[in-house]
């Protein structure tokens, strides 16, 4: 019976039921698994399932009966490539799963930080609005979507999937291509001047390469409007964090909605954690991906992957 390894199964939710991996094999969890305990954990495994543990040579030289390696996630930068495929070691990632789930939470972060909401909710819970004499409390303008400009950095699937929607809300939406590549897009593609000085909202949707390492940086919030709010859920290091905390505290543009960040878990000496004006910032910890559904999609394809390599 072939040895299934699990080792961040904490990673996929504990509400996620894997009981269908328990019909193709002897199935092994582990919650976490740090570089030194994998060497030990993966020595019979046939199937290893992971997240973010680094397989090479270093972790996988005992693991003489690995048929492959699937990664829960569509990022492969975990993988030693070369080695895997030196020692015929099959390897699969996840693309396509969570395009809903993480377009849906862009537009949450947005529309959070947009409407000023967090602002609203404590004026009402702290008893403001119950001692107050007006119907009505707007302290804090907001604008429509409608009429307004929507950039998109990586018109990728999840990019595409975010324009429709921020259409849908009567926005003029652009993107700018950091490959470079002309595609026929239904959107018009921008340069970079032009998307950083006309959008009222950026949202970043791009992998992390040469191109996009810290492409939003100190130079760029300067040249974004001051009412623009900038969306990442893309990769943490496509921005510069301590020019980004630096710009909110001073009001070079009005917001940030943040999933994904340059240390996961966030560093204890992030920037963001001693700023002045932590209410024009929004983060959540990296969970766009992770709808119930977009983990149910994500682990019925392993699961599909799994049950190919073992026929």
């Amino acid at each position: 019976m072939a040895n299934i390894i699990f080792l961040d199964r904490k990673s996929l939710g504990s509400d996620l039921n894997l009981d269908n991996f328990k019909n193709l094999g002897n199935v092994i969890e582990y919650d976490f698994s740090t570089k030194e305990e994998i060497k030990e954990r993966v020595k019979d495994a046939d199937i290893i399932i992971t997240n973010k543990c680094r397989m090479d040579e270093e972790t996988l030289k005992e693991a003489k009966h690995l048929k492959a390696v699937c990664v829960t996630a569509t990022g492969i930068n975990n993988l030693d490539l070369p080695y895997l495929e030196g020692r015929g070691i099959h390897w699969h990632n996840v693309a396509g799963y969570s395009t809903d789930s993480v377009a849906q939470h862009t537009l949450a972060l947005a529309l959070y930080l947009y409407e000023h909401l967090p602002y609203y909710d404590s004026y009402v819970k702290d008893g403001a609005y119950a001692d107050d004499t007006l119907f009505t409390h707007f302290e804090r303008p907001f604008c429509e979507l409608a009429g307004k400009t929507w950039g998109i950095v990586g018109m990728g699937a999840i990019g595409r999937r975010t324009a429709k929607i921020a259409a849908s809300f009567g926005c003029r939406v652009v993107y700018y291509s950091t490959s470079g590549v002309e595609r026929e897009e239904e959107y018009p593609r921008v340069g970079w001047e032009e998307l950083l000085e006309t959008s009222d909202i950026i949202s970043i949707h791009a992998p992390l390469n040469d191109n996009t390492l810290h492409l939003f940086d100190k130079e760029a919030f300067k040249k974004m409007k001051k009412e623009a709010l900038l969306i990442n859920v893309g990769r943490g290091p496509i921005v510069v964090e301590e020019d980004l905390a630096k710009a909110l505290d001073a009001g070079e543009i009005a917001g940030a909605g943040l999933d994904v960040l340059a240390q996961e878990p966030m560093a204890k000496e992030s920037p963001f954690l001693s700023m002045e004006h932590s209410e024009r910032l929004l983060i959540t910890p990296h969970i766009a991906w992770a709808s119930v559904e977009a983990r149910k999609r994500l682990m019925d394809i392993v699961l599909s992957q799994v049950e190919e390599e073992l026929r």
